[in-house]
């Protein structure tokens, strides 16, 4: 008789099994049998799988087991002076003349009526309008990934943005997530951001916490764009210094759509942003940049994964890390070109500066082509500032930390610039030489 096998569970991943029932119970009252399928689903998969580690190959380089020792408990304490003092912080870089979505450690305060597109919850019920509902019932691909599940077994609401078809909207759309406490917590945010056939609509993201807690985010945002629609999307990681920030930006695209998204981090001390966008229609555009700035012990990995699944659509991907002291900064991306993906055209490119020699860099780029008329290809760099050119600039005067700096500028510079509100691409650009005064 073969011995029986224990299964050795982390702390966190013990929370994980405790928790869920009472939290399960705690929100029947909205959301039906569709959402209780998913956070089922998403239970069994954690229940089952646990959390990832090294040895799962897309967790390779970012160990969520070892990384995630607990989970901290939801918060809970909600009162108006914290809505208050929420509304009264400014984001770490400053957004001008938006319409703000305020969420306060997860939970969705706004309490300003928004013009030109509508804001609602799943929890309040009701009809949705069809695309919205045709969202809600997609299948997605990354269903199975373990920040996803740990965001859809742990949701207690979904808020959904609805841009009307061909509606303009001048301002652009922020998504404000502040956190704010002074003892560990988790939050475990989702938002669906559908913009119709034909409109336009920029979209800020903004990750903002205290120093000095050990909070834990858990976000989900998903954009579906219609026939038609453009949208540019950014996204900005200013948690706090000892934050766990686990984030999933999902993307859907339809014919013909133009979409752009720029992403920005230099917070928490471990984070993990991943990228799912599928191309299912002819004729897509996409641009999909990111700079990641890292100091002291800060880990960061960018995880990316694009689907074509239609032909002639065309993807520029540009990724510029930035290392010091003894961060590690890791980039996975990878560009799957369907059967029948005809006329694809994509390239994507990471880059990492190492300001230091206890920083690391790990870069994984891969191509998975099923189509054979396309154009694609993928490259990647790592290495020190140029000595040369440093010599140069130190022998006009420059000196040492200022000329790097203005190194670091320029090389995170080409992927900030197609960053279209001029407003927003210089409170970006402040962002960095705020990182590099820092280091000074």
């Amino acid at each position: 008789m073969a011995p029986e096998l224990a299964v050795i569970r982390s702390p966190a991943e013990e929370a994980i099994l405790a928790r869920y029932p009472a939290f399960k119970a705690r929100q029947a009252h909205w959301g039906g049998a569709r959402v209780v399928r998913l956070r089922d689903a998403a239970f069994d998969l954690l229940k089952s799988r646990g959390l990832p580690n090294r040895r799962v190959e897309e967790w390779k380089y970012t160990d969520l087991r070892a990384l995630m020792r607990d989970l901290a408990e939801r918060f809970e304490d909600f009162t108006d002076d914290l809505v208050r003092q929420a509304e009264a912080l400014a984001p770490s870089v400053p957004v001008a003349d938006a319409t703000r979505i305020l969420f306060v450690n997860g939970r969705n305060v706004t309490r300003v009526k928004p013009e030109g597109f509508e804001v609602r919850t799943l929890a309040e019920g009701g009809e949705f309008a069809p695309s919205v509902m045709a969202a809600l019932a997609r299948e997605r691909d990354y269903s199975d990934n373990a920040a996803v599940a740990l965001n859809t077994a742990f949701m207690d609401d979904t808020i959904v943005l609805r841009v009307p078809e061909d509606t303009i909207l001048k301002k652009p759309i922020h998504l404000a997530f502040r956190e704010i406490g002074d003892k560990p917590f988790s939050t475990f945010p989702r938002v669906l951001v559908v913009v119709e056939e034909g409109a336009f609509a920029t979209i800020i993201e903004t990750h903002d916490g205290p120093d000095g807690v050990a909070y834990q985010t858990h976000a989900l945002v998903e954009i579906e764009a219609g026939t038609g629609a453009k949208v540019e999307h950014v996204r900005i990681n200013a948690a706090g210094d000892q934050a766990l920030a686990l984030s999933t930006l999902g993307v859907h695209l339809a014919d013909g759509v133009e979409f752009s998204t720029f992403g920005l981090t230099t917070g928490a001390a471990a984070s993990r942003h991943q990228i799912f966008a599928a191309f299912d229609g002819e004729h897509i555009k996409a641009s999909i940049r990111g700079s990641t700035l890292l100091r002291g012990k800060q880990h960061a990995d960018t995880t990316m994964v694009i689907d074509h699944r239609k032909p002639h659509g065309e993807s520029r991907e540009l990724f510029k890390s930035v290392l010091d002291g003894e961060s590690r900064g890791v980039f996975q991306g990878r560009i799957n070109v369907h059967p029948g993906a005809q006329k694809t055209d994509g390239k994507m490119a990471a880059h990492a500066l190492l300001l230091s020699e206890d920083a690391e860099v790990d870069v994984k780029p891969e191509l998975e082509i099923f189509a054979d008329d396309v154009v694609c290809g993928h490259g990647a760099t790592s290495g020190a500032l140029d000595d040369e050119l440093l010599f140069y600039l130190k022998a006009r005067g420059i000196p040492q930390n200022e000329a790097e700096a203005l190194m670091v500028q320029a090389f995170v510079g080409e992927a900030i610039e197609p960053v279209t509100d001029e407003a927003l691409r210089d409170a970006i650009t402040a962002a960095v030489e705020k990182w590099l005064k820092a280091r000074m």
